[in-house]
Formats: structure tokens, sequence, C-alpha cells
């Protein structure tokens, strides 16, 4: 049996236990039916078989990026959301999105997955119930094995490393997550990867940095005059902090596609890991430039550092490494810092 060593430590899939005498068989299934009754089948839609499919859990920020990405390539894209809101919201951009949710998931979504190659996690963990996907492990593995599918990833945080001192870690250095979600976090990656080598597919795990892209800076923030969340009050006064942008992060997913090797885990950062408080002075500069009247608007800016705020704040402090990222999967970043993503971000207001 293959086992997946996490910098030393090995994390059980608990509640998956996967039995490898069921170890899927590489076919391709000539007829799929979904659980409504249609089917994606080589004799009724050959153009559908021929292509490729992805299905993503969890239409948030990048998975939507990423959708729209992959329907201008030509792919069959659908995803899920959680509320009826948000699914009207992204069917208006075009997208094909199922009503889901994770905890209680229904087999009509269930049995959709297997007329899909690829499959984006991007559904985060719960705190008191883990992944909550994995803990339906039974049902998820008889699913796949019945599909077509070939590729497995798993949308992941730096946050699994824990508080570094300040060293530049890579995907070999020692994990030591601090908080819940952290330690859940890399429980799930565990989970996911021995899920994609029970059913034999290929897997990689993708730890993300903190994500912006349009709509989500500090550009953005700076303009709507959004008051900072208790994680970002964290954040304001830190040392490093690993950013990406949500461009970046479909290159590495769309790169990650071809690579023949499987079970890799990746950092998605930039090349900057810059302190929160320089990112915010520059989207400001930017701000003031592009429109001098409203920054004269705001009094008292609420994503500056308040001395009374969060002073231990060397907490999750580190610095994370790229370069396998950018070696294996030959990816030439699109923003190598904050100033190029902050700066295409303004460019296109």
């Amino acid at each position: 049996m293959e086992v997946c060593q996490l910098s030393g430590r090995f994390f059980s899939a608990s509640p998956l236990q996967f039995n490898h005498r069921f170890r899927k068989v590489a076919t391709t299934p000539k007829f799929l039916i979904y659980a409504n009754g249609s089917s994606c089948s080589q004799t009724d839609e050959p153009d559908r078989e021929s292509r490729n499919r992805m299905f993503i859990l969890g239409m948030g920020f990048v998975g939507q990026f990423f959708a729209q990405e992959l329907l201008n390539e030509g792919w069959i894209v659908s995803g899920t959301c959680t509320s009826i809101k948000k699914r009207t919201e992204l069917e208006k951009k075009g997208l094909d999105v199922h009503l889901f949710d994770a905890n209680q998931p229904q087999m009509s979504t269930m049995n959709t997955l297997k007329c899909y190659t690829h499959l984006l996690v991007s559904i985060p963990p719960v705190v008191g119930i883990g992944d909550p996907m994995l803990q339906h492990g039974e049902i998820l593995r008889s699913v796949l094995m019945e599909g077509n599918l070939q590729r497995l990833c798993y949308l992941s945080s730096t946050s699994v490393y824990g508080d570094c001192g300040g060293a530049c870690v890579d995907e070999d250095y020692p994990t030591n997550p601090v908080n819940e979600l952290a330690k859940l976090r890399l429980a799930a990656e565990q989970g996911w990867l021995n899920l994609a080598h029970d059913i034999g597919i290929a897997a990689h795990i993708f730890r993300l940095g903190g994500i912006y892209g349009p709509g989500r800076s500090a550009v953005d923030t700076i303009i709507k005059q959004e008051p900072l969340s208790e994680s970002q009050k964290l954040r304001v006064t830190k040392q490093f902090t690993s950013r990406v942008h949500v461009a970046d992060i479909y290159q590495a997913l769309k790169a990650s596609i071809h690579m023949p090797s499987s079970r890799r885990i990746y950092n998605v950062v930039d090349d900057d890991p810059a302190p929160r408080k320089e990112v915010f002075a520059y989207a400001l500069d930017l701000v003031e430039k592009k429109w001098p009247a409203l920054i004269k608007d705001i009094a008292s800016p609420p994503w500056g550092a308040d001395p009374f705020i969060h002073k231990a704040t060397s907490r999750g402090e580190k610095r994370v490494s790229n370069a396998r990222m950018k070696k294996e999967l030959a990816i030439k970043l699109l923003h190598p810092s904050y100033e190029s993503g902050l700066q295409s971000i303004i460019d296109q207001m």
C-alpha cells in the first residue's frame, strides 16, 4: 500500500477507511446515467464524451474564476453552491450550478459526478465535523468508482504549516497547524489523497496563500470602505503574509491537469510574502491617484494597523516557497508580487 508521508507524520483518513480490493480499473463507461434520467453516452452525445468535463465542489471565488476560464477553453463545467440566491447569481453568469449541502449530500447531485472526468474540491472543513464530503466516504467512493473520473484536485491552505518563526517553508517543511481549522485542513488533505489512491486516480493538493483578485483585494476594501474581519485583523501587522492572485491559481490548477505524476502537494503563492500593512499602503496610493476625491472622504481608514488590536502578531509567521510549483508545473506567474496584481485590478476598474 502506498502511503503519503506529510513531513514525517501520517494523518489517518478517518472517517474514511478504504479497502484496496475495490481499486478502480481504468475503464471508460460507454453509458452513464444521471439520477434525473439523462445520460452522457458515446452514441447520443459523441462530442460531449470526447470533451473534458470538470465538476467543482464549492463555487466560491476560486471555483467561479476557474469555471469561467475552463468554459472559455471549451470544457464542460458544472459545480455546486449552498443557496438559491447564489445559484441564481451564478446562473446569470452562464454557469451550470447545483444547489448542494455537503453535510447532507443529495444522491441526484452525487450521481451526476459519474459523468465528469475531473473534480476540483473547494469546500472548506467545518469545526466539529471536518471535511463535510469525506464524512460520507463510502457513498463518495462508490459513486466515483462507477464513473469516469481521471483526476482530483483539493484546495488547501498554507495555514497547515503554522507559525514557523519567519522561516522559508517548502512542501517538505514539517506541518504544525495551530488552530482547529488548519488541523482539519491537513486531515482533509490526507483523506482526499487516500480516496484518490483507493479508486486509482491522480490527485494533487494545492496549499493556497491569501487569495485576491478582481472584486476581492485591498483596492476593493479601500473603495468599499469595508471594516476588516477578525481573521484580517490578525494579519494586519504580520511581517510576512503569503498571497496569490486568482489568475495564478488558475494557472497552477490547469497545468496540473497535464502532469503525469500524482499525489503531489504544491504551495501556490507569489514571490513576495509582504506585510499586509505595506500592501494596503500601496493599494491606497493606487486608489488616491485614480480617485483622489474618494480618499479625502475617508477620515479613519478601517484597514490601518490599530495598536490595540491583536498585539500577538507573530502567529503564523512564515515565508512560503513556490519553487516546486514554478519548476514542476512550469508556471511563470502573471502577478509575481502584490504590486502587479493590484495594478491589474485597478486598471480593469
